[in-house]
């Protein structure tokens, strides 16, 4: 379980358990970004997320690169997900302000918003 006292805020990457994939979905457990409102993370059983990822290249608005752990990484904006709490294994940390708002205005022509 997770180790920051459940407060699942926006910007905040836990690794995650990754188990009934399908197709080309990664088998792996891997870090994931939230990216839904804090209120409604800490209020629900599941919480919007993206995955990040070492191997992929960035594609701006798809994949944003952002620097986290002392390596560069992408945000995979596509890749868009509920997750259930259950699923996470420890928190990993939260990113700075600067890089939620680099995937919030990707996550916006993503999604056609």
């Amino acid at each position: 379980m997770t180790s920051n006292n459940g407060s699942y805020k926006k910007g905040e990457i836990y690794l995650v358990q990754e188990y009934d994939t399908s197709g080309s979905e990664q088998k792996k457990n891997r870090p994931w970004i939230l990216v839904g409102a804090s209120p409604i993370n800490k209020a629900r059983k599941v919480v919007v997320a993206i995955p990040l990822s070492t191997s992929a290249i960035e594609s701006n608005p798809i994949t944003v690169k952002i620097y986290f752990n002392n390596i560069i990484q992408c945000a995979v904006l596509d890749q868009i997900r509920a997750l259930d709490k259950k699923r996470f294994i420890r928190f990993e940390g939260a990113l700075d302000q600067h890089d939620i708002d680099l995937i919030d205005d990707n996550l916006r022509k993503v999604l056609a918003l």
